[in-house]
């Protein structure tokens, strides 16, 4: 069976003050959650505090993004020897944020995800598709070319060493959510692709739901067979309902 992993994604959010009481919160319930990891991902900034605050508790914690360089002229990056310094176990590559915004394409995401895991960081590598590509009835060739990518850089092997969210961009932040059956039908074909090239990486690899997930939908998502827990945004910033889902993971 595979261990659920429900990870918060604190985008560019967050205080020194709020980010305490946060995990603070977090940390009070965490004790009833089980069979879950549980694990945060936060702005490099906070990386020390979040160390000193989790340190010795089950709650594992990571960051947003990496380069791909190791050291070097590259004024403003963040390397992979950087993240393990403080305890870093994630590393989130390819978030549709960072594909959109930034223009970091399928090459680049690949590279990253192969540097961090090279590292020993466990990438959680951000696959989906927007609005217009699901209308135009494109979503598996989207998800089987980012995953391709990856697989053509590193070898499928290398998936074993990570985890897969999928996210929907368009149901990300827009209120829309993908029905439990429309997420369970493109996490089932990421594994079945993975599957031909190598059944036992697809069998256990980690599939997460990047969709908007929260404390109102997640156990219905989570009960599908091949959502393997959930990349969370803004409900990963309430302590409750951060709970509520980490709850709902160890259920299934």
């Amino acid at each position: 069976m595979r261990q659920p992993l429900i990870a918060g994604n604190w985008k560019m959010n967050g205080s020194r003050a709020d980010n305490k009481t946060l995990l603070d919160g977090i940390k009070a319930g965490i004790g009833e959650v089980n069979n879950a990891e549980v694990a945060v991902c936060v702005p490099y900034v906070y990386l020390a505090d979040v160390q000193q605050q989790l340190d010795g508790t089950p709650i594992a914690w990571g960051a947003q993004n990496l380069s791909t360089e190791a050291k070097g002229a590259f004024t403003g990056e963040i390397s992979a020897a950087m993240l393990l310094d403080f305890g870093c176990k994630f590393v989130i590559v390819g978030h549709s944020e960072r594909r959109s915004l930034y223009g970091e394409d399928d090459q680049l995401v690949a590279e990253k995800f192969e540097v961090a895991r090279q590292a020993g960081l466990s990438p959680i590598l951000c696959i989906g598709e927007t609005l217009e590509e699901r209308e135009q009835g494109i979503t598996e060739q989207v998800v089987a070319r980012q995953i391709d990518a990856v697989i053509a850089h590193a070898g499928v092997a290398a998936l074993a060493d990570g985890v897969i969210a999928y996210e929907p961009v368009w149901a990300i932040g827009t209120g829309k959510t993908a029905s439990p059956e429309q997420a369970q039908d493109v996490h089932a074909f990421i594994r079945g692709q993975i599957s031909r090239q190598d059944p036992a990486v697809a069998e256990g690899l980690r599939i997460q739901y990047g969709g908007s997930m929260n404390a109102g939908n997640a156990a219905e998502l989570l009960a599908k067979p091949d959502i393997d827990g959930g990349l969370i945004g803004g409900a990963s910033l309430k302590a409750e309902d951060f709970l509520t889902i980490c709850k709902a993971a160890g259920q299934e």
